[in-house]
């Protein structure tokens, strides 16, 4: 008795194919798929972003991005000075979250906080203080801004709740959110835990 065999079909080989184009291309199969890009910073043409736990920066008109760390450990939240050549950041290069800095041009990165909390660059100053927050100095669970001048001397900006802000031209305003970062936010919540921007100029009460 004879067995019947269906004829082969003629396009039995394209499965073969098709995983021997993606071996060779494999962004053929997801072009949409580019990156996951983090904590911009911008500074006239330049981008400082965060990338597969790394610093890169790209010009703002776009083009091919260059790895400013490769260090084993996750550098977040880029700043970059007001001059365009310094950025802050901060690191776990030693195990809790610190604040560093580095030549945008590239180069060994400086430390310049040691606490057992966690340090957050946030912003600069006009005159090129670092601003970072941390909960080091709070009696309370809070967070709170904290300036570092050239010279490595630390001073509490005196507001209360203040986790995120940033200065005006004059060096005096700064503007800020409180209360303080509690990584809880309802979309359209209104109680008493909703956070606002707020104003403090140096001087007043």
């Amino acid at each position: 008795m004879t067995k019947y065999l269906p004829p082969r079909h003629h396009h039995a080989w394209l499965p073969f194919a098709l995983w021997a184009l993606l071996l060779c291309f494999p962004d053929a199969a997801y072009p949409q798929a580019k990156g996951y890009y983090r904590y911009p910073a911008l500074h006239k043409d330049l981008i400082v972003f965060v990338a597969e736990g790394d610093l890169w920066t790209v010009p703002l008109q776009g083009g091919a991005a260059t790895r400013l760390t490769t260090h084993p450990g996750e550098e977040t939240h880029p700043v970059i000075s007001p001059d365009g050549k310094q950025v802050a950041f901060t690191a776990n290069y030693e195990g809790v979250p610190e604040v560093y800095t580095m030549p945008l041009s590239g180069g060994l990165p400086k430390r310049w906080t040691y606490e057992s909390e966690a340090s957050t660059a946030t912003t600069w100053t006009p005159g090129g203080d670092i601003v970072y927050t941390t909960s080091h100095y709070s009696t309370l669970p809070n967070l709170q801004l904290v300036r570092i001048g050239p010279s490595g001397k630390h001073v509490q900006v005196p507001l209360a709740e203040a986790s995120e802000g940033t200065f005006d031209a004059s060096g005096k305003t700064v503007f800020f959110v409180r209360p303080s970062d509690h990584r809880n936010v309802t979309k359209r919540y209104k109680g008493g835990t909703a956070r606002r921007i707020w104003k403090y100029t140096e001087g007043t009460d």
